[in-house]
């Protein structure tokens, strides 16, 4: 199996197209099409190891696994737990300037963020991604 097709079989599992893993990984929205074997570049292009990190990561997925270095899917069995100061702290998902979010930014992330945590959607994928229980307590103790 191709690098092209690994990304385009787990992107289909995760419901993803391949122009919105693009976007998640912010590359170019038809990147990862290059990496599809053509008549010119009979292997298809391959992508820098920051690009191809990038899209693991929205893959959930190890780097290896998508080379075809190990059958392995899964970076982790365990979920990651992320913690809204987490998401709130990290610039580079958040915004594409080259300073910091300001105060307000800051403060506007965490009320969406709680918001939709404590929302019946954000509590169902509490329950099955970050070991939290029925009532959105932790259960794993992190």
């Amino acid at each position: 199996m191709t690098l092209f097709e690994r990304v385009k079989k787990i992107a289909k599992k995760n419901g993803f197209s391949l122009a919105e893993v693009a976007r998640r990984a912010n590359i170019g929205e038809k990147s990862i099409y290059t990496w599809k074997p053509s008549k010119t570049y009979p292997t298809g292009v391959h992508p820098s190891h920051d690009v191809l990190d990038k899209v693991a990561n929205v893959l959930n997925v190890s780097t290896d696994y998508l080379l075809g270095k190990t059958d392995i899917e899964k970076t982790t069995s365990e979920p990651k737990h992320i913690d809204v100061d987490d998401i709130v702290n990290s610039v580079v998902p958040l915004t594409q300037r080259d300073h910091a979010l300001s105060d307000e930014d800051q403060v506007a992330i965490r009320a969406l963020v709680k918001t939709y945590l404590e929302s019946k959607e954000g509590h169902d994928r509490l329950r099955k991604y970050g070991c939290y229980d029925n009532d959105g307590k932790k259960t794993d103790g992190k």
